[in-house]
């Protein structure tokens, strides 16, 4: 996790940033890790599925009303969008995050496993981030405050997006990312270009890119 904050935040350092701000980010890495670690925890604990993500995008909300981030909520019912404006000008850079969780129940013992329990399609059951969600929302907001604590050297805005129902939208609702393009989310902000990231089971320390489009 802590290699994919680091990534992409220097995503970001490339061309946005001041060339001095690369050895903060290594200066300020290591603790904002140890937050992004108890983000991850809390949020895997209390896992929602599909367009119920609200103790979710509320916890997101609050951590960039937080941080003085301009912050939009209730995006495809339960999205959330934050606009980092940077002291210089330049182009706007979207980072995208899902929250959605799955109808798993959980069984790895973990310290932090999920007990969670919901309906889906009429049936009682266990819900899990067992697809890494709890993750990529933690990550993003540990990116969130970093570029938010350095805003004033970015040349350019950061578009934060915290997507909904990434998994799938319930049956007879709308939602995810087709929604948030439908309510005119590239509309209002016009990034040139949206970076996503999903955790895998390469070897630790290893991240991988393509361009364009790609299924996690």
């Amino acid at each position: 996790m802590i290699r994919s904050i680091f990534v992409l935040s220097a995503l970001l350092t490339t061309n946005l940033f001041a060339a001095d701000l690369k050895k903060d980010l290594d200066i300020e890495l290591a603790s904002l890790m140890e937050k992004v670690v108890e983000w991850r925890h809390d949020i895997h604990q209390n896992p929602e599925l599909s367009n119920r993500e609200f103790k979710t995008s509320k916890k997101v909300a609050n951590h960039l009303e937080s941080l003085g981030i301009k912050t939009e909520t209730g995006i495809a019912y339960t999205g959330v969008v934050g606009l980092i404006e940077g002291g210089k000008s330049g182009p706007t850079i979207a980072l995208r995050a899902d929250m959605d969780a799955l109808p798993v129940e959980e069984k790895t013992g973990l310290s932090y496993a999920s007990t969670a329990r919901a309906s889906y399609l009429g049936n009682d059951v266990g819900v899990m981030h067992a697809c890494g969600h709890d993750a990529h929302v933690a990550v993003l907001m540990g990116v969130a405050e970093f570029l938010a604590k350095n805003k004033q050297h970015l040349k350019g805005n950061v578009l934060l997006i915290f997507q909904p129902a990434e998994e799938g939208p319930p049956a007879g609702e709308g939602g995810g990312a087709k929604m948030m393009l439908a309510e005119g989310l590239f509309e209002t902000y016009q990034p040139e270009v949206i970076f996503g990231m999903h955790v895998g089971n390469a070897p630790h320390g290893y991240v991988f890119v393509k361009s364009g489009p790609a299924m996690a």
